[in-house]
Formats: C-alpha cells, sequence, structure tokens
C-alpha cells in the first residue's frame, strides 16, 4: 500500500504570493497545483512560466464556479487560458505542467492531443458539491476511457455512511492511479487514509489560506505531514480514532499522535465526524479502526453500541472509549477518572468531602462527573433543562436535581463551593455571554465559587470569563483531556504515554 503524493492546492492571487506559499512548505509536499482561477485577472496571461519558477510538477487546474471553483468567464475564455498555459513546451519537461486537470464534459481534443504530446497526464474530473456519487467504479472507468488518465471523483457525502461505501470501493481497484475524495468535514478520512483509498494524491492547502478550500475541508499541509504522518501510513498502520459532532477543533490527535511518534508506533488517530454514531461503527469496522474516542453527542450511544462494557463504564451509563475486539468492542469511561485528577489537582484537595456541588447538564459527560462526585464524597445538586434527565442521574447518587434557569437561582447558591458546567455551550465561543453561550447565563457570581468548564476551547469560556471577573477561581477541562487521554492511550496501546 503505496503512499500517496503530497499536493499543495495554490489559492494565491498572484504567481509571487504562490510562490511565498509553496517555498514555506516546499519540504512537505511531492507536487503543487496551481488553482487559476484564484488569480488576478493580469496574473492568469503568465501562468506558463510557473512550472520552471516551481521547481516540482505541477498540476494547471482552472475549476468553474459549478465545480466548486472561482472561474466565471465561460468556457471559451477557460480553453484560451489552457491553451496558453500549455503553448511553446520546453525541452525541458521540469518547465512544463506535469498534470492538467480537465472535468468529465470538457472536452478540447487539440488541448488533448497537446497534453499527451508534451508528455503531462491528463487528470479527468468529476465534481458533485451537493451529492455523494454511487456508481464509483463505473464512473471512474468512464472518466479514463483511454486508459492513460488519472480519473478523479470529488463528492459531497450526505452521511458517514456515504464515504464508507467509498472505502469499500476502493477495495476492489488494483492500480494507485486515480483520486477518491469525499469533501466536507465527513470526508476527512479520505484526505488522511488515502493509501487506503490507493489514491493517487491527496490535496492539501496551507494553513494561512486553508479558509479559502473550507467548502471541501482540506487538511492543512503542517498537519497531514507532521501530525498525521501521512507518507507513513501503509497496511501495518493501527488506526484510532475520535467520534462527534460537530468535531471541530478536537486536540485529541495531536495528544494521541504526539505519543505515538514519540514511542515510534506505525499508528494514526484521526477525526471521524458523523451526527449518527451507527455510522461511526460501521465505518470504523469498514477501515479497521482499532480504538475509537467518543465525545459530544455519542457517549450513551457508544455504551449501547458495546457488547461488553467495563463495570465502571456501565455504571456510569457512558463511554468515551471503545476498543476493537474481535468483532465486537469493549467499552470503558476514562471520563471520570481524568476528570477527577483534574478537579482535584484544580482545587488542592483529596476529596470533595464537605463539599456542595453543582452539576450543570446531564448528559453523557454529566454521566461520569456525577460518577466521580459521588466517589469523592461531594453532595450535589444536577441542573438540566429536561428535569427528567437530571432527575434520573441524580436517582442514582441520592444528589438533588433541578430545573437549568433562573428559578433554581437559590438552590445554585446553596450548592456553589463547586460549580461544574459539562454541557457544551460555549465551545468554540469567543464571544460574550449569552443564552446561547453560557448555561448559567442568569446567575450572578460572588467570587467565592470555584468553576470547573469541561470544556478547553477556547481556554476561557464565557461562563469563565463571567466568573474569573466576579472573582472566582476557574479551571477549564484541558487537563481533563490529558488525563482522560493517556488512559486512553494505554487501552489503545497498552504503552503508558510519554
Amino acid at each position: 500500500m503505496d503512499a500517496p503524493n503530497v499536493c499543495l492546492t495554490l489559492t494565491g492571487s498572484t504567481l509571487a504570493e504562490d510562490m511565498e506559499t509553496l517555498n514555506a512548505y516546499r519540504k512537505y509536499v511531492d507536487m503543487a497545483e496551481l488553482r487559476v482561477d484564484f488569480l488576478d485577472p493580469d496574473e492568469r496571461l503568465y501562468v506558463r512560466r510557473f512550472p520552471a519558477m516551481a521547481g516540482i510538477p505541477c498540476v494547471l487546474t482552472i475549476r468553474r464556479e459549478i465545480d466548486g471553483g472561482k472561474f466565471l468567464e465561460g468556457e471559451s475564455a477557460r480553453t484560451i487560458l489552457f491553451a496558453r498555459a500549455l503553448s511553446f513546451a520546453d525541452e525541458d519537461r521540469t518547465k512544463n505542467f506535469a498534470y492538467v486537470d480537465f472535468e468529465e464534459d470538457f472536452h478540447i481534443p487539440s488541448l488533448e492531443d497537446a497534453t499527451i504530446a508534451f508528455d503531462a497526464r491528463i487528470i479527468r474530473s468529476m465534481h458533485d458539491m451537493k451529492n455523494p456519487v454511487k456508481n464509483v467504479l463505473e464512473r471512474l472507468g468512464k472518466l479514463n476511457m483511454s486508459g492513460l488518465e488519472i480519473p478523479k471523483i470529488a463528492f459531497m457525502p450526505h452521511s458517514l455512511d456515504d464515504v464508507t461505501a467509498l472505502f469499500e470501493e476502493a477495495e476492489k481497484l488494483q492500480k494507485r492511479d486515480h483520486i477518491l475524495i469525499a469533501m466536507g468535514p465527513m470526508g476527512i478520512p479520505t484526505r488522511i487514509l488515502g493509501a487506503k483509498l490507493k489514491n493517487f494524491l491527496t490535496y492539501t492547502s496551507a494553513p494561512e489560506s486553508a479558509h479559502k478550500t473550507e467548502n471541501i475541508t482540506h487538511v492543512d499541509v503542517v498537519s497531514i505531514n507532521e501530525l498525521y504522518r501521512v507518507k507513513e501510513i501503509n497496511e501495518e498502520t493501527n488506526i484510532f480514532g475520535i467520534a462527534g459532532w460537530p468535531l471541530s477543533g478536537t486536540s485529541s490527535p495531536e495528544l494521541h499522535n504526539s505519543g505515538y511518534r514519540r514511542l515510534g508506533m506505525n499508528s494514526v488517530y484521526i477525526p471521524v465526524p458523523s451526527p449518527d454514531f451507527s455510522h461511526v461503527i460501521a465505518f470504523a469496522e469498514k477501515v479497521g479502526i482499532q480504538g475509537l474516542s467518543v465525545t459530544v453527542p455519542h457517549k450513551e450511544s457508544a455504551l449501547e453500541a458495546s457488547g461488553d462494557p467495563s463495570d465502571e463504564a456501565a455504571e456510569i451509563g457512558a463511554s468515551n472509549t471503545l476498543v476493537r475486539k474481535g468483532n465486537g468492542w469493549l467499552a470503558y469511561n476514562t471520563d471520570a477518572d481524568g476528570f477527577s485528577r483534574a478537579l482535584l489537582e484544580f482545587l488542592g484537595l483529596k476529596n470533595l468531602k464537605h463539599k456542595k456541588v453543582s452539576i450543570i447538564g446531564a448528559g453523557g459527560a454529566a454521566k461520569a462527573v456525577a460518577y466521580a462526585v459521588h466517589a469523592l464524597g461531594g453532595k450535589a445538586c444536577i441542573f438540566n433543562r429536561t428535569v427528567s434527565k437530571a432527575r434520573a442521574l441524580a436517582g442514582k447518587y441520592k444528589f438533588k436535581y433541578a430545573p437549568l434557569g433562573l428559578e433554581s437561582n437559590q438552590i445554585l447558591k446553596t450548592y456553589s463551593d463547586v460549580i461544574i458546567q459539562t454541557t457544551s455551550k460555549g465551545m468554540h465561543c469567543n464571544g460574550p455571554s449569552s443564552p446561547e453561550t453560557d448555561p448559567l447565563y442568569f446567575y450572578d457570581f460572588s467570587g467565592k465559587e470555584a468553576l470547573f468548564d469541561i470544556v478547553y476551547m477556547p481556554q476561557i469560556t464565557p461562563i469563565m470569563e463571567r466568573a474569573k471577573e466576579a472573582g472566582c477561581k476557574v479551571c477549564n477541562g484541558y487537563s481533563m483531556l490529558l488525563y482522560q487521554g493517556y488512559k486512553q492511550f494505554k487501552l489503545y496501546t497498552g504503552a503508558e504515554y510519554q
């Protein structure tokens, strides 16, 4: 299983800007794609010079808007641009474009003949920016009727099942002479596991220009090389991952992949975004994932997916860690241990005896927190918008419960030694406190409370900012992430994290 070439997509407005980007990341890439459709109109006249400037194999792409590009001027103008870029071929083939991307409905015999005559290869591409492509093998065959082209299929999946189907189809292919891509967040595994898809190349962007391709979700060139080590993935690579939805900004891949690298392990840990956990399990089993970290909103579903939960996971009623065993999954919960260690470290205590604790939320994370608070000897009240969920969780540990709203202000003050925020509110939010970003927007901190927010991105959440301004001691969930992650790492690999 050969690694795909790493192709840096260049989306600057000038050739000089593109060269600056290429030079900054040259050590990471095998080839570069010049996106002519991003260039200023005057700059487009000089693209013929670019391969000699670049000094590595280059792909010539002029992408239409219908295919996710920026070119609006029509096919006649695009044909002329292709002709200019391919004209006056140099005897030194390294100074010519090595590849030209023509869409499946773009057939100009003179351009195709010139491309072949100049010893360049055609990437024959089809893009569906809204829907998945089901008949992949048939479409690949139609895209490569001559047998000389590199067929490319890029589509927008509706679900992770569409991505799973792509990997299933790729198993039937023999050669590494095609490009299969699922776009959007659910398509991230196709960028990282291109070797499993037998892809000729994987497209990537510079970190500072990733926003220009956010509609298709590239993995940036530094991450794909240093974090995921895409060139080292092979048949023996152990694959692990994190499942959740939405799964933006998670630090778990950095935590686990750094550990694999330091210990010299042939392993990779990837994001597996999906709103449906049954699709995650199907995908994991298809690509051979050996262990899954599980985050919002799938922790209860993860427990249900396992036929063999640990005593702790069963007691908590949620799992954040699945380990593959035979045809099934072992379920664990490392959140409770990671939380306990982080909380006591934050408070400078050995237990929670004589402490009254408010637990905000009653989801999968709250279940682990409630289990830990009870084990540490604390008395707690669980606050949740759906009171029945708070009641059910509180009943397991003889805790109090209350609705999450202004009417519970007094009981919040009673259980205010430690306030533990377990919901996703405030995640990836740098704005002010509001009902959408702060679950206790109605509560006035006195300054005596200790607030632990299990959210770790951003570093200071809106509720933490308010509490801090009132004089409270505050802590985010980053240390909890580390401690629970270390335990996951050992469950996955058998080795202590280093």
